[in-house]
């Protein structure tokens, strides 16, 4: 994988995922981050499913992806539920899925469980990517590296730290490890904490080559001095 080198906020647009999640979210809200993504082109929009509709339509004549979270935040639902979670998604305008993984399952040692989840949301998604959370800051780095294997095995296309809702989000030591572990044919997301360009520099240079933030507006405006 040969990246872009990043010299400047500007550089990072197309790498930004403009995020907004926060249960209090409004529609009018939503149509701004898109209006934001789109004039600063940053690379996708990701919001909870029930804004999929708004995302897609004020999205549809511009080049940002219209991205969805599954299973969202905390992963322990059903597969059933994740798979028509996904397919709505899907079918409503998203071409990027961010699902999370069932944390518990993978704690308890129950692999097997952990991948065919992933691989039913990554059939359910159909021609659109699949990004799984692994959620980093509840795993040992064995258990990081078995999430990103598993994950890999079940045919998804990125691996991303944090759902941003946890005790801790990305750090460079954890990008580093997740691309260690997946090699340099697989996405690699750093998401949760990521508000300024130092912070999503230093994720770009350990490996990311997606950033998940709030702040991807103030990112690509900063000044460097």
């Amino acid at each position: 994988m040969t990246a872009t080198p990043i010299v400047r906020p500007a550089d990072l647009a197309a790498l930004i995922d403009h995020t907004i999640l926060k249960p209090e979210t409004t529609a009018d809200q939503v149509r701004r981050y898109c209006a934001d993504a789109i004039d600063h082109r940053l690379f996708a929009v990701c919001v909870n499913p029930v804004f999929v509709p708004v995302v897609a339509k004020a999205l549809a004549q511009s080049r940002v992806a219209t991205c969805s979270v599954v299973g969202f935040p905390f992963g322990a639902v059903a597969t059933a539920s994740k798979v028509a979670e996904a397919e709505r998604a899907v079918g409503e305008g998203a071409g990027e899925i961010d699902m999370v993984i069932h944390i518990g399952g993978l704690k308890a040692g129950d692999y097997d469980s952990v991948r065919a989840d992933i691989a039913a949301v990554k059939k359910a998604c159909g021609k659109a990517l699949l990004k799984v959370i692994i959620e980093t800051c509840f795993l040992t780095n064995d258990e990081k590296r078995v999430a990103c294997v598993l994950s890999n095995e079940a045919g998804a296309d990125f691996v991303k730290t944090s759902t941003g809702f946890a005790s801790g989000g990305a750090t460079v030591a954890d990008i580093t490890l997740m691309r260690e572990t997946v090699g340099p044919e697989m996405g690699v997301k750093a998401s949760g904490g990521v508000r300024d360009f130092a912070a999503a520099l230093a994720m770009v240079q350990a490996g990311a080559n997606r950033i998940g933030t709030s702040n991807g507006v103030g990112i690509v405006t900063s000044v460097v001095l």
